[in-house]
């Protein structure tokens, strides 16, 4: 077994074993009691670490790491019996389930797990892997026993009723579930609103409908209160789906659960349209969103190219991710220029975003301007102080980019000395994006989300956030998808093949670039556990428009 460089703390021998206890032959470390010294600076101005200690998300749970040969390391996820020694389990009552009387391997192994990284060297270490989810021979719950709740927190996100009629058509076919409840209107609603009782009948046809039938809500977490209603409810399975905010409160209920020592299963379903979780491939409503994007993409191009040097600019969702605007970018291929958070650019001078549309205008008489809402938010905050508010949630409140840059390209070309005349017209289809119901594909992979979300809760897993990593689904623990944010990265072959597309300049110098490199591969070095000190938490994050390393420490992040 591999040892961890850190002396301290003593590693624990545990077990694990299907039901996710660590065997003896391993070893569990407690990375972060090693932090417990170590004085580190606060970020003042932080709003997302404000955020987190007034709602009181500060993590107090050791991660589970299990090392084994070649390098392996399983990052693996709470069981019921961490903290309940002794609880019985009983058969998978799929067994006996017809429709599932044809699958070739019934359970999961409870040895598999998903790794991270997939593309390796050959002297590569095996790497960091996660749970894989699925059924499991044995399970924590018997049918009767479960009191379900299924909770909507945050924006609206296409697909949100298909992730909740899923869980409940699935707790109750697969399992035999007949008590499920909806809370209402987000976190708030555990201890201030009413709940509802939901049905396979009930949630039918939700599907089909944008938005969540629950009601969501920012803010509103009081963990105290929110536990107690859990408590008082006999509620012992809870389904939180929501952004990586709401993912933090579940880390924070779940620690609190544990603390009390109660038989609650507590499971996180990711959400979020700017697809920016860490760890997961993708976020459920991405495909729908982008889809949509493409009719407003159509419509400014349809605007511009049907009068005299005309412009159409499109603001789309991405506070700190550009992967909409760059996938409809891609996807739409009537698009002149793309500009996302990720990838700065400025307005005047050679080689910047005014002379390429004057370049554009002269060569086609028009062109399509993409915007993400999180770009250029720099330019804006020069002679505004809204950059400092918060909304409940912690995110930053943006300006909006797309009339201050359509503001900027007519004032431009107006003060020009040869004037030249434009016409610009500006799309923002924020809201109808994500108020529609989820497409196909989506739907889908919302069917997979709910039902491994069963799986782990009904076999005994608890404080886990489930997604797919490379193509196969794995419970991870909430700390790995709060800790980061997913962005475009400016140095792929992505971004590569948007630009070819568009024709676009970078708006980059060299030294952005290999700078950009350099910090991606850094990053790279971290995420597969390289240079990490004394079992902190490392990685890239940015800050005022920079890069600066950060640590996670109990849930709160340093610099």
């Amino acid at each position: 077994m591999e040892s961890v460089p850190n002396p301290t703390p003593v590693p624990q021998k545990l077990q694990v074993e299907s039901n996710g206890t660590i065997p003896k032959s391993n070893h569990l470390f407690d990375l972060r009691n090693s932090l417990s010294s170590v004085k580190v600076p606060s970020l003042n101005g932080d709003l997302k670490l404000q955020f987190r200690r007034k709602m009181g998300s500060e993590s107090k749970t050791n991660p589970k790491i299990v090392h084994g040969e070649a390098g392996y390391v399983l990052e693996d996820v709470p069981h019921l019996t961490d903290y309940i020694p002794d609880l019985p389990s009983y058969p998978n009552p799929l067994q006996d389930n017809p429709a599932y009387s044809v699958v070739k391997q019934f359970f999961v192994n409870r040895d598999d797990t998903v790794k991270q990284k997939i593309v390796v060297h050959k002297t590569s270490p095996r790497g960091t892997h996660f749970r894989r989810s699925g059924p499991r021979q044995r399970v924590y719950f018997e049918s009767d026993e479960v009191h379900a709740c299924i909770v909507t927190c945050g924006g609206l996100c296409p697909g949100l009723n298909t992730v909740i009629r899923e869980i409940v058509c699935g707790l109750s076919h697969m399992y035999g579930v007949t008590k499920i409840l909806g809370i209402e209107g987000g976190y708030r609603g555990f201890y201030a609103r009413n709940t509802i009782t939901l049905t396979p009948k009930t949630v039918n046809d939700i599907h089909k409908r944008g938005g969540t039938i629950l009601g969501t809500s920012r803010g509103g977490h009081d963990t105290s209160k929110i536990v107690d209603s859990i408590q008082d409810r006999g509620i012992n399975q809870v389904y939180i789906i929501g952004g990586d905010g709401t993912q933090k409160g579940a880390s924070v209920i779940f620690e609190e659960i544990q603390r009390r020592g109660l038989k609650v299963a507590v499971a996180g379903i990711p959400k979020t349209i700017d697809n920016d979780i860490a760890v997961i491939d993708k976020s459920f409503g991405f495909d729908t969103a982008v889809e949509e994007a493409q009719r407003a993409i159509n419509a400014a191009h349809v605007e511009a190219e049907s009068v005299e040097n005309g412009i159409g600019v499109v603001k789309l969702m991405g506070r700190y991710s550009g992967f909409i605007a760059m996938y409809a970018t891609l996807a739409s291929r009537d698009v002149d220029c793309c500009l996302i958070p990720e990838s700065p650019f400025y307005l005047e001078g050679k080689g910047g975003l005014f002379e390429y549309i004057e370049k554009r205008l002269k060569e086609n008489g028009h062109m399509v301007l993409v915007v993400a809402e999180g770009a250029g938010q720099e330019f804006i905050a020069e002679n505004m102080r809204s950059m400092d508010h918060a909304d409940a949630s912690g995110n930053k409140q943006l300006l909006d980019v797309g009339f201050w840059l359509s503001q900027k390209i007519k004032d431009h070309f107006a003060s020009r000395k040869k004037k030249m005349v434009i016409n610009l017209k500006y799309i923002d289809p924020t809201y109808m994006i994500r108020a529609i119901p989820s497409n196909a594909s989506d739907n889908v992979y919302c069917t997979l989300l709910a039902h491994s979300a069963i799986h782990g809760a009904m076999a005994g897993y608890t404080g886990f956030t489930i997604g797919p990593v490379n193509g196969r689904h794995a419970y991870i623990p909430f700390h790995r998808i709060t800790e980061t944010q997913n962005k475009v990265v400016i140095t792929d072959r992505m971004w590569a093949r948007l630009l070819s597309s568009t024709n676009q300049p970078s708006f980059l110098s060299h030294k952005d670039v290999e700078d950009s490199k350099k910090e991606e591969e850094e990053q790279t070095q971290l995420l597969d556990g390289e240079n990490c000190k004394d079992g902190h938490h490392v990685f890239l994050m940015k800050k005022d428009g920079h890069h600066v390393k950060g640590v996670v420490d109990n849930g709160l992040t340093y610099s």
